[in-house]
């Protein structure tokens, strides 16, 4: 029978000279304490000892009490006078068992839990480091301490701490320039203000989750967030990457920090977004949170490297070595906010005759670079399906790549590895190539290279010979210096130039030709001008002396005045058509 009672607690703070007449069971464990102390604090004991007078009752059991027997202990301390000192570890402990044991100013002045009250609202909400302590343990006080609002508390004066302390850090970094203007030092960092980002670190994905919105919404940096989200995840989830069974928690942090992520671009560096995708792919995380990623990536996709898209497959067996499915999405979202962008510039900067590349066009480019090299990556697996490569190569539009070295280099890569494809395979696949687009370099390789199709080479060694023709065209033409004006049309009106530029450039481009070719018209026709008063001239020098040179001289000059008007009625017709 003795084994089977519960443990007793008969601590130093207990009168010993008095016997107890009360016993309070508390999660399995006894105390052996006295009526009179515990209710003249404790209005919840006084009411359960007045309800059992007749019986006079002697034990007493608390159920459901947060904080178990270590709460009760501390708060019968206070009921028999004992000292002990209100800490961030202990004060959300005071408070719930204080509200659950009625220990307020009902029963007794200064009471406990207007003590733990007043320590909490003067101590504790004046200092972000100890409000994260009283939410560490307020995670096993749930949901009482959510009730009696020492979670919302806590939350609050975090945030505003975190709040204030940016700005005050900004003021600190305001300074004068030399010519007297107001900015911002570079020589002091961010970080100096953010040492809180450590703090967070040891809270619960929950008690975490709700302390980040707070901070949104309190107008936090970014910046700030995202290094916090970062820093969180790394502990968390290599901290549960020891173990060797995978339970739902990670799938909780995972979904929890992706829905946390700043709307702002370059908040969070690429590749911790693409980190966080192959764990949402590794947990099974709902498919919402993978898309989202998926759109962060593409809309800053510009940034990243070859490793980031590197991302393995993690289905059955047979299937590539690389999910070839998500960069193609990743592509198609870059595509979209590439679009998006571009509608929303400012139509008028088309007028400027030396438009520089623009940002979009920059990042078209980086990423059409990158795009290539990573088909060559994957173009050596054997299970790569040729729609699957075709899809990658197609996402991007047809103006992003300038030159298609690299394309080229990774369809030949393709080819040595998968050499049983058909010939009609191998067609759709130099589909892919604008050979015309090739370097001097890739052309001569591809004019030799018996993997490609005898119509692609054909293709290719048409182009070499055109260049050819071309540059000797464009010697010939230097050589001249009254035809540099139709060398220059010739190039723009040959679409060479055209073809490796995004339509907004090519739309300058035009604009250009089309004020080449009206000078050239003004030209032709001042020449004319001169050509019909010469005409006049002979006429009238004809009918004076009648003489057989004269007449020769007016025929060739007339003849020379109708191939002038036919140049310029060609010159006419072809402004009018680059005009509209």
């Amino acid at each position: 029978m003795e084994e089977n009672c519960p443990p007793q607690r008969c601590s130093e703070w207990v009168f010993r000279d008095v016997p107890s007449d009360i016993t309070i069971e508390v999660d399995g464990t006894t105390f052996l304490l006295h009526k009179f102390p515990l209710v003249s604090r404790s209005g919840r004991i006084r009411k359960l000892v007045a309800d059992h007078r007749d019986s006079d009752i002697s034990r007493i059991e608390l159920v459901s009490l947060q904080g178990g027997a270590d709460s009760f202990e501390l708060a019968a301390q206070f009921c028999y006078g004992v000292n002990f000192e209100i800490t961030p570890t202990n004060v959300a402990h005071l408070y719930c068992i204080s509200d659950y044991l009625e220990m307020t100013e009902d029963y007794s002045k200064n009471n406990l839990f207007t003590r733990a009250e007043e320590y909490l609202e003067i101590i504790v909400s004046k200092s972000l480091e100890m409000c994260v302590k009283v939410l560490q343990q307020c995670e096993k006080l749930l949901p009482l301490a959510d009730e009696l609002k020492i979670v919302q508390i806590c939350i609050d004066s975090i945030a505003s701490k975190a709040c204030v302390e940016q700005i005050a850090s900004s003021f600190s970094r305001l300074e004068y320039s030399n010519s007297g203007r107001l900015h911002m030092s570079k020589n002091q960092t961010n970080c100096e203000s953010d040492w809180w980002i450590e703090d967070l670190s040891i809270l619960g994905i929950d008690f975490y989750q709700r302390v980040v919105k707070a901070m949104k919404c309190r107008g936090v940096r970014p910046e700030s967030i995202g290094s916090s989200l970062m820093n969180y995840a790394k502990k968390e989830l290599l901290k549960k990457s020891k173990t060797d069974s995978i339970s739902g928690h990670e799938r909780v942090v995972v979904e929890a920090i992706i829905s946390l992520l700043p709307v702002e671009k370059f908040a969070v560096p690429i590749n911790f977004l693409f980190g966080l995708l192959r764990n949402a792919v590794i947990f099974d995380c709902a498919i919402s949170c993978r898309l989202d990623l998926e759109r962060r990536i593409g809309s800053q996709l510009d940034t990243a490297s070859l490793d980031d898209l590197l991302i393995p497959s993690f289905r059955q067996a047979g299937d590539t070595l690389f999910d070839v499915d998500t960069v193609e999405r990743i592509l198609v979202n870059f595509s979209r906010s590439e679009d998006s962008e571009e509608d929303m510039d400012d139509f008028s900067l088309f007028e400027s005759d030396n438009y520089p590349l623009s940002p979009s066009q920059t990042a078209l480019f980086k990423v059409s670079k990158l795009v290539d090299n990573y088909l060559c990556e994957i173009a050596a697996d054997a299970n790569l399906k040729l729609n699957k490569f075709a899809d990658v190569a197609e996402a991007l539009p047809a103006h992003a790549r300038t030159v298609h070295d690299g394309l080229y280099r990774a369809v030949d890569v393709y080819l040595k590895a998968h050499q049983h494809l058909t010939d009609s395979d191998r067609k759709k696949l130099c589909k892919l190539i604008d050979f015309q687009k090739l370097s001097q370099e890739a052309g001569a390789h591809a004019a030799t290279n018996e993997r490609l199709p005898l119509q692609s080479i054909v293709q290719v060694l048409y182009y070499e010979q055109t260049r050819l023709r071309n540059a000797l065209f464009c010697s010939y033409q230097d050589e001249d210096p009254k035809n540099v004006n139709m060398q220059q049309s010739w190039r723009i009106s040959s679409g060479a130039l055209s073809a490796a530029i995004s339509p907004r450039d090519n739309y300058a481009s035009l604009r250009r030709e089309n004020r080449e070719l009206k000078l050239e018209l003004a030209r032709l026709r001042m020449r004319l001008n001169d050509l019909e008063k010469e005409h006049v001239s002979m006429k009238m020098n004809i009918e004076r002396s009648g003489s057989r040179r004269f007449f020769d001289l007016f025929s060739k000059a007339v003849g020379r005045l109708f191939a002038h008007r036919n140049e310029t009625k060609v010159t006419e017709r072809t402004c009018d058509k680059h005009v509209s």
